[in-house]
């Protein structure tokens, strides 16, 4: 299904769709488009990119490319897939009740459950906050243990 979304490879594609996304959620997917998991979270990208167009847009960027590594490190994507909203060029955040607020790792179980999530961050974007409240109950929400190197 990656096939149906942008993939970016590059780090200056990247630059340009965070700096030239306005008044829309911007949709990152870092990811491999042979990862199982990746394929199931890009199924319900790809269906409901559309549904959620005059707010949201949506792309895939590929963890394996080089020349993305910055973006890589800097989010410390280590979990795969992990998906990174950013709001007018803000990166914009979640509390979704785990102990990373930066990223929404795995997939989103429903289509409902992406557009739920997209919309809140529309909402708390367009009043100004750079962090929102997940609107998902808990036991909609991937689990999983974090890995702290070198602490």
């Amino acid at each position: 299904m990656s096939y149906l979304l942008p993939t970016l490879t590059r780090k200056k594609e990247v630059d340009t769709i965070i700096r030239d996304t306005i008044d829309k959620v911007l949709v990152l997917r870092f990811g491999r488009a042979d990862d199982a998991v990746c394929l199931q979270l890009d199924d319900i990208l790809a269906k409901t990119a559309r549904e959620v167009s005059k707010f949201a847009t949506v792309a895939l960027v590929d963890v394996d490319s080089d020349d993305v590594q910055v973006y890589v490190k800097y989010f410390d994507i280590t979990l795969i897939p992990s998906t990174i909203f950013f709001f007018n060029a803000h990166h914009m955040k979640m509390d979704s009740g785990t102990a990373d607020h930066t990223k929404w790792v795995g997939a989103f179980h429903e289509k409902q459950d992406f557009i739920d999530v997209v919309e809140a961050i529309f909402r708390g974007a367009m009043k100004g906050k750079l962090i929102v409240n997940c609107p998902l109950p808990p036991e909609r929400i991937p689990k999983y243990q974090l890995l702290y190197k070198d602490v």
